[in-house]
């Protein structure tokens, strides 16, 4: 069953930035409160600015075609003969918003103008002019069937009468269509707002700018002739959020449109509001910012410099000390000398065990020493006995002991010398070893060259010692079987191959299947060393003719040197 990971737990940074956030989130919510609250009422009473002067606008349009209608019945009754087109022209230049006063007669030829009039064959049939023959005070239209202006206009026209009250024809004002939308410097009009003019179907027939204002679909016609005027909010056609009003200018002939900007995060219009939230939550990051510096400057970096003192403490390098303590918090303070006091009792104990491990090694050298001392006088010994022996099988068998007891002696002295009472470094024994085995024997008169090949390593006492045998035994039988009445060369390879290490011992003299297949007493030892060390044996004939004792056994973990295996000749 494996349990949920552990979470780490909060910083004193992030604990003291939650308990400030904490502590001040009342205010924050107020003043979001307070600020939801500025903001739909700005947004209403933008509505309500933009609805209004969707109907001043109407308003305004409405009295301009009244005041034309006035202007059109004063001057039809002299629009007629020599100075009609004159007076006409003065008074399209002193009236602004007219681009043409026109005398059409009955049939809807022009009679007299202020300015140039466009042909049009058929005027007399166009609805306009009919609804006048029919007995209509006044028509207004934005699609009198020709063009009498450069620009958007609409044609305000009252009928013409003679003395016996018959239809005489009508007199015709061109008004731009400009004049009647209100200006966008009205100080009533929202900021940024824009105006258009539209028709019943939704075209545009002015604008100052008709990106600010989306394709005119739905209802809206109905509900502005309806109510006298519509409020709705949409995207404009680069998909910003905008509000529109529209209202009746011209009955249902031309309608104004009027677009503003929706209320945004960043717009002047919401300043006001935002006070209620933005301060608030400028002080709460300014706040949270001043817990986050006091935090790391009071309390953080004084933690960092100690952890780092601790890891110093931590390598071993108890000398170091927080010379910085001073400037410290007192309780912060206390801590550096709390750690710095511990850092003293460290080094007090640490010397106190260096001095008893010294001691302790200066113990074990000198019974490493004194038991190689005794080896060195056993072997003496037998060393005597054996020049005292005459038989020759007597004195074989005491050299073989006293060559055993040389090794074991040989180990002793390696510990002892050695700078580790528990590694043996394995290249010079096995050479020192090597050479006392074959100077070792005096009654040998053939000369022995020896070819050492041994690996670097590291190996602990207990594995040395059945490794050692096993060599005295191999070299032993060597000197023995190979050089006892020739001479030769005696090759000592020890490689370490990953998991497993050998040790081959061999010779060039003349092996004999009865010499490989014969047991005895130092084939059944090296069968025990090799058990010993969990590893195995074997005795082959090589390729000079001779006898390879081959010992494979794990490799030590002990670490090896950081030597290179090399050839040492004897």
């Amino acid at each position: 069953m494996t349990g949920d990971p552990k979470v780490a737990p909060p910083t004193i940074r992030a604990r003291l930035m939650k308990a400030l956030a904490l502590a001040l989130m009342p205010v924050l919510i107020l003043g979001a409160i307070q600020s939801t609250v500025a903001f739909h009422r700005e947004t209403e009473m933008r509505r309500s600015s933009l609805g209004l002067a969707a109907k001043r606008a109407a308003a305004t349009a409405q009295a301009r075609l009244e005041a034309a209608d006035i202007l059109l019945e004063t001057l039809a009754p002299g629009a007629i003969g020599a100075s009609c087109a004159q007076r006409l022209a003065q008074a399209v230049e002193r009236i602004p918003g007219y681009i043409n006063l026109i005398r059409f007669d009955r049939i809807g030829r022009v009679a007299c103008a202020a300015k140039d009039t466009p042909n049009d064959a058929t005027r007399g049939g166009r609805a306009w002019f009919q609804r006048l023959a029919a007995g209509d005070d006044m028509v207004v239209t934005t699609d009198p069937g020709a063009s009498y202006a450069g620009e958007p206009a609409l044609l305000a026209a009252v009928g013409a009468r003679d003395p016996g009250a018959r239809f005489d024809g009508a007199l015709v004002a061109v008004i731009a269509l400009a004049t009647l939308q209100p200006p966008l410097s009205d100080p009533n009009l929202p900021y940024g707002a824009e105006v258009a003019l539209v028709d019943p179907a939704g075209r545009f027939i002015s604008f100052t700018n008709l990106q600010a204002f989306p394709q005119l679909e739905g209802d809206w016609l109905a509900k502005a002739t309806k109510r006298g005027q519509v409020l709705w909010s949409s995207a404009d056609r680069s998909g910003a959020p905008r509000i529109y009003s529209a209202a009746p200018l011209i009955d249902r002939e031309v309608f104004v449109v009027l677009s503003a900007r929706a209320p945004g995060v960043f717009s002047w219009t919401r300043l006001n509001p935002l006070t209620g939230l933005v301060f608030p939550l400028l002080s709460f990051g300014l706040a949270l910012a001043a817990v986050a510096v006091v935090a790391d400057r009071v309390v953080l970096r004084w933690i960092e410099y100690l952890r780092r003192i601790a890891e110093l403490y931590a390598q071993g390098r108890f000398t170091v000390r927080p010379v910085e303590a001073e400037n410290m918090p007192p309780e912060i303070r206390a801590l550096a000398m709390t750690l710095e006091d511990m850092a003293d009792g460290i080094v007090g104990r640490d010397q106190s065990l260096r001095d008893n491990l010294a001691q302790k090694d200066a113990l074990m050298r000198e019974i490493h020493h004194r038991v190689k001392n005794n080896l060195q006088i056993i072997s003496s010994l037998l060393n005597m006995q054996q020049r005292a022996l005459s038989d020759p099988a007597a004195r074989a068998a005491m050299s073989d002991t006293r060559q055993r007891i040389t090794a074991l002696a040989l180990i002793y002295r390696a510990l002892y010398q050695g700078p580790d009472l528990k590694r043996v470094d394995l290249r010079p024994f096995i050479e020192e070893l090597t050479a006392q085995l074959i100077a070792g024997d005096a009654t040998q008169a053939t000369q022995v060259r020896t070819v050492l090949k041994i690996d670097a390593l590291v190996i602990d006492p207990d594995r040395l010692a059945p490794l050692a045998l096993f060599a005295v035994e191999a070299v032993t039988n060597a000197r023995k079987h190979a050089f006892s009445r020739r001479g030769g060369t005696l090759s000592v390879t020890f490689t370490v191959r990953g998991e497993e290490a050998t040790l081959d011992i061999a010779d060039d003299g003349d092996a004999t299947a009865a010499a490989l297949d014969t047991p005895g007493v130092g084939r059944t030892l090296m069968t025990a060393f090799a058990r010993q060390l969990r590893g195995r044996t074997e005795i082959v004939r090589n390729e000079l003719g001779g006898v390879t004792a081959r010992l494979i056994f794990p490799t030590p973990t002990s670490p090896a040197l950081a030597l290179e295996s090399d050839t040492v000749t004897a």
